[in-house]
């Protein structure tokens, strides 16, 4: 594996490659592409909208948990599950 990868570097020296002028390649513009300051503006209104839905999410969650739950009648007893409760 080594000697693959230091062959592969003496190639590359030895053709030239790797140590002259390299070319840039272009920035790719997309055709939504927008400029500095809407980015900005477009990262400063997700950072209110998840700071939003965080406080949602808390609120819903104490509001959801400091509701009661129904409680259910005791099951009947059985008489073939043979329960023996300790008596003291």
């Amino acid at each position: 594996m080594a000697s693959a990868i230091v062959r592969s570097g003496l190639r590359t020296a030895l053709r030239g490659g790797g140590g002259g002028l390299r070319t840039v390649a272009p920035k790719r513009s997309f055709s939504s592409s927008s400029s500095v300051h809407e980015e900005a503006r477009e990262a400063a209104k997700w950072e209110k909208i998840t700071y939003l839905g965080i406080a949602t999410c808390t609120g819903l969650a104490i509001y959801h948990l400091s509701s009661g739950h129904p409680h259910f009648e005791e099951p009947p007893a059985y008489p073939y599950l043979h329960i023996r409760n300790k008596e003291s």
